[in-house]
């Protein structure tokens, strides 16, 4: 199984309809199969999500966030996870929006 402890990412590709940028570092926690993680950037003032790891290192979590306009944003999100470097892991994200438009998007983050 993926351990995603203490391991930090960032996005490499993100959608067009997604508040994520570039320059944000996931901080990643993991104890047993639970996962959480709290982020902040350009576009959001906090974020954290919470999702359940499954024996493949696939990652089911709901995220919520505070955007820079001050509005409470929400959503689900898969992560399937890539190793790449030897060792480092990319993961491939399909998420929806729960709050909103409801709208879909992919991102891809690596393990910096």
């Amino acid at each position: 199984m993926f351990n995603y402890d203490n391991r930090k990412f960032k996005a490499v590709s993100i959608s067009d309809n997604g508040e994520v940028s570039s320059e944000m570092i996931f901080h990643y926690k993991q104890k047993g199969s639970i996962l959480s993680c709290s982020y902040e950037g350009e576009n959001i003032q906090i974020g954290c999500l919470l999702g359940l790891v499954d024996e493949f290192g696939c990652i089911n979590m709901s995220y919520h966030q505070v955007n820079r306009s001050g509005e409470l944003m929400a959503g689900v999100c898969k992560s399937t996870p890539e190793l790449f470097e030897g060792s480092k892991i990319r993961l491939h994200e399909e998420w929806q929006w729960t709050i909103g438009d409801k709208s879909k998007g992919n991102s891809i983050l690596e393990e910096v």
